[in-house]
């Protein structure tokens, strides 16, 4: 097979052999270990274990949430001593949710079991049993296995090729592997093969790796599958994915799609191991091959170690001598990270750690100004644009970034290794890169809390039209309901005029009820004379009409005097209102004196006399309860000088029985008035409640017309103002008939 090329690319010195002179061995089991809930890209797991609780090898303590998420097992025995935030290996230096476990140092495995047959169960069951094994793509980004094999019935593989160049300098996890299992990764290329179905498979390789190289060469033979193995020039970065698949087939994957979208699929050799061990053993994923490195350790080397082992268990191990260590890097020289803290956990991505001394790795030099030498962009192997893309992060023209392709940067490092400058232009990419995704982020959460807002709205709309429509109906019913009481008034008014002409003399009760009628006629038309002779005027609704009289001609006077001030037209036709108001304001205030003056003449007449029957008071005062009430008072007040005057026996047994007879007369008309209003439909209590409610609104008017500025507020106020009054008088009159 032809080996093809890709653009750009370093040769950094390779400093691999120091890790493999020495045989792969067991890293110790620590004394704790933190297991981060976040070792892979996507959600994080969700804990299902609690403090205190005891786990054996292997047992689910967190499981997968979401569709790209993994789950997380204990890679020991012992006990939960907490789940709190904990430093993970990340560039950001930040801490992350990790479940801390003491080591019993028994290794005590939990029940498990491998697949007999995996070819007998559906693709779906296949693919879920390596999620919750907790198997995630160990040579790069962490990248959940089962989303890369899940592709759906849109996406055809015709190859499947196997990174095995693992290219960056220092690390030799990938070939240490691939010497001491090989068997176990070709069973997984099997287990891949019976889920993809693809055409070709390819194995590509680096040839700096002859012993590797020849222990696939014996598992190929043995496999019923036909693998080739590809030997690709070493060259760095052709372990990244896009790379290596231009190497092998000369596709190069366009921006912004991933591999399957060409018909390829790419898995590292760790994986592959990783999903054969769970599918014949059932074993998780707890352990991985680390390598070790650095001029500060006695004896570098790899080794197999259990996820969330502290970095200074592998460190100590190694030989460390602290006293040359000047950095600590997680990953190689090129992609990797500092860390500065030795209690870091290793991680299902953790490939190496290197201990280096000031000679092998001297401080970064200072950043000098870009040159714009272009040598940054001859060695990327993107094909990008890197001064470009400095300039639009420094500058934060996050837009015009990302619209020179700045997520295809794969953070390699080749154009910071290159740049004479010392520009650490990755961490600019990074910082970049953060930043569109906030942005990105911030603007998800917008347009969901403005799809929630609108959705609001529009439930509120349904439901004030809902109210309003039911408040119409309510209105109609109501409506209805006034005209139905109206007729059944309007029938027994008729019938009680028709059986007063056929009596001989008219009822005192009927006389009275005449008598209020042409008394309220005779306000709404100025005049001042009763139609009966007998009649009590009613003195609150005169009071009432006097009010609303005096009130009327206070606002056209205000109305005149601002017309007369601005010389608006309509003066004249406001003058001549204000006339008439000012006749029918004195007259309705001569009613009302009147009135008073009767009834000061009733009240002023010799008590001596016997009082009346219930009967007879009914009739006399035409069920006026104010003046029964004020009899009552009357009474009550005698009998109390009565008693402090020291009278009679009898005087005062006299005086009882008449306070006594005055409040049986109140109790009786109460209960006859009553019972006529609700006769004709009428709650007494609601209609005090409305005329108290309608007189406290023309109050309100009143006052907010005075405290306007506005004229064309004041005017409207001022219309509204005439209803309410209106309103007002129409229920006080109303009223007057029961009291």
């Amino acid at each position: 097979m032809p080996v093809y090329s890709f653009h750009g690319g370093i040769h950094p010195p390779e400093n691999k052999v120091q890790s493999t002179r020495l045989p792969v061995d067991d890293a110790p089991i620590p004394k704790h270990l933190v297991v981060p809930v976040l070792q892979h890209l996507g959600m994080a797991a969700d804990p299902v274990v609690d403090v205190g609780e005891r786990v054996l090898k292997g047992q689910l303590i967190a499981e997968p949430v979401g569709r790209i998420s993994v789950a997380v097992h204990a890679p020991s025995s012992g006990r939960v001593i907490g789940i709190s935030q904990q430093p993970v290996p990340h560039a950001s230096g930040l801490e992350a949710e990790c479940i801390l476990i003491e080591t019993d140092g028994q290794d005590s495995w939990c029940e498990h079991q491998g697949l007999e047959d995996y070819t007998k169960l559906s693709p779906n069951e296949l693919i879920d049993f390596i999620r919750h094994k907790g198997i995630a793509g160990m040579g790069g980004a962490g990248f959940p296995t089962d989303v890369k094999l899940h592709l759906g019935d849109d996406h055809i593989v015709n190859t499947l090729i196997i990174n095995a160049a693992e290219c960056e300098p220092y690390i030799t996890a990938d070939d240490t592997l691939m010497r001491i299992a090989s068997e176990e990764i070709v069973g997984g290329i099997e287990i891949i093969a019976h889920l993809l179905k693809p055409h070709h498979i390819i194995i590509g390789i680096e040839d700096n790796k002859p012993d590797a190289i020849a222990a696939l060469n014996i598992a190929c033979r043995e496999s019923n599958l036909a693998i080739d193995i590809q030997i690709v020039p070493t060259k760095y970065p052709s372990g990244g994915e896009r790379q290596l698949i231009q190497l092998l087939t000369n596709v190069e994957v366009p921006s912004g799609k991933i591999p399957a979208d060409v018909g390829i699929v790419c898995q590292n050799v760790g994986t592959l191991a990783a999903i054969y061990d769970a599918i014949s053993t059932g074993r998780p994923l707890l352990s991985r091959i680390v390598t070790v490195t650095g001029d500060a350790l006695a004896q570098p080397r790899n080794l197999r170690t259990l996820i969330g082992t502290p970095f200074s268990t592998l460190l100590d191990y190694a030989g460390i001598d602290r006293s040359k260590m000047s950095r600590l890097v997680m990953g190689g020289p090129m992609m990797g990270i500092p860390v500065t803290s030795e209690q870091i956990p290793v991680i299902k991505t953790t490939n190496c750690i290197i201990a280096a001394t000031a000679e092998e790795m001297p401080p970064t030099a200072p950043a000098q100004a870009c040159i714009r030498c272009g040598l940054c962009e001859q060695a990327c192997p993107a094909q990008l644009l890197p001064q470009q893309l400095y300039w639009f992060a420094k500058g934060k023209e996050f837009d015009k970034a990302r619209d020179h392709d700045l997520f295809d940067c794969i953070e390699c490092g080749a154009c910071a290794y290159v740049c004479p400058s010392n520009i650490p232009l990755v961490q600019y990419y990074r910082f970049a890169k953060s930043e569109i995704r906030n942005e990105e982020l911030e603007q998800r959460r917008a347009d969901h809390a403005r799809a929630r807002f609108e959705a609001r709205k529009q439930r509120l709309e349904r439901e004030a039209e809902q109210k309003e429509a039911r408040r119409k109906q309510r209105a109609l019913e109501a409506a209805a309901a006034q005209a139905e009481r109206r007729k059944a008034l309007e029938m027994a008014q008729a019938k009680a005029a028709s059986d007063t002409s056929s009596a001989q003399a008219p009822s005192e009760s009927l006389t009275r009820a005449l008598a209020t009628q042409s008394l309220n006629s005779d306000l709404e038309s100025n005049t001042t004379s009763n139609t009966t002779p007998n009649a009590v005027p009613d003195i609150k609704a005169l009071k009432v009409a006097a009010a609303l009289a005096r009130t009327k001609l206070s606002k056209a006077q205000k109305a005149l005097k601002n017309a007369q001030d601005k010389g608006l037209e309509g003066s004249e036709a406001l003058a001549a209102t204000v006339a008439i108001l000012s006749e029918k304001s004195e007259a309705a205030q001569i009613n009302y004196d009147k009135a008073q003056a009767l009834e000061a003449a009733e009240q002023s007449k010799a008590p001596s006399e016997t009082v009346q029957t219930a009967a007879e008071t009914v009739a006399n005062n035409n069920h006026d309860i104010k003046a029964l009430k004020q009899q009552v008072s009357i009474m009550r007040t005698k009998l109390k000088k009565a008693k402090a005057s020291g009278e009679d026996e009898a005087e005062i047994s006299r005086l009882v029985e008449r306070l006594d007879q005055a409040q049986q007369q109140v109790w009786a008309v109460e209960a006859e008035k009553t019972a006529q209003a609700t006769a004709q439909g009428i709650d007494l209590k609601q209609l005090k409640i409305d005329a108290a409610l309608a007189k406290a609104a023309v109050t309100k008017l009143d006052r907010a017309i005075n405290a306007s500025e506005s004229e064309d507020e004041r005017s409207k106020l001022s219309v509204e103002l005439a209803q309410k009054q209106e309103t007002a008088l129409q229920l006080s009159q109303q009223l007057a008939r029961f009291e």
